[in-house]
């Protein structure tokens, strides 16, 4: 007789992704997920597999709920330097108040982990960096056909520097860095990327 599921998946990720990402999951066990879920050993191993899968199946859902509509804000708001300030006074607010104050990021959060290592986990990984990085691309293309940009700006050397900015933010703000802080380090990135007409 086949299995059946009393439980939704998707609820039950949504727990394991807070759970990682509020404790960590280098310091998370199975028995942590077993005891947040509610969920036998036995049914989370059939249904996520071991640890590593269900940390890569946690990392995909918050990489698409949480940071993939972020990033495609970015890429479709067509102000330029203004949309990623915006961009980066969202983040530092999400990251030092609210419901998730002082959790990072957790695709940042597992780079700085042994799984990170792991290849499943790796792919996730470089599929945020890749996506935050397009985005930040998109918003400085547009700001330099606006002319914001200073002249002999490297587009995309200027996106990777943004991307590992945000990545700073976000591991920062975990640390208790506040919120003024943060804002003023973005600030001194995007001046050194503007003309002086849009400083």
């Amino acid at each position: 007789m086949p299995d059946i599921k009393h439980f939704d998946p998707d609820t039950v990720l949504d727990q394991v992704v807070n759970l990682f990402w509020q404790r960590g999951t280098d310091t998370t066990g199975i028995a942590d997920v077993v005891q947040a879920t509610g969920l036998s050993r036995s049914s989370l191993y059939a249904s996520f597999g071991g640890k590593a899968q269900l940390q890569a199946a946690a990392l995909g859902r918050y990489l698409e709920l949480r940071s993939r509509p972020v990033f495609e804000a970015l890429a479709a708001d067509i102000r330029g330097v203004p949309a990623i300030a915006a961009f980066f006074e969202r983040l530092v607010a999400a990251r030092c108040t609210g419901e998730h104050a002082r959790w990072g990021c957790l695709v940042t959060n597992t780079h700085a982990t042994a799984s990170g290592g792991l290849p499943e986990i790796r792919e996730i990984l470089d599929r945020h960096h890749d996506a935050l990085r397009a985005a930040m691309r998109t918003a400085l293309e547009t700001a330099r056909a606006d002319g914001q940009l200073r002249a002999g700006l490297d587009v995309e050397a200027a996106a990777e520097a943004l991307t590992l900015q945000a990545y700073a933010v976000n591991l920062r703000s975990r640390a208790g860095a506040e919120a003024a802080v943060l804002l003023a380090g973005v600030r001194a990135v995007l001046d050194g990327f503007t003309t002086t007409e849009e400083r």
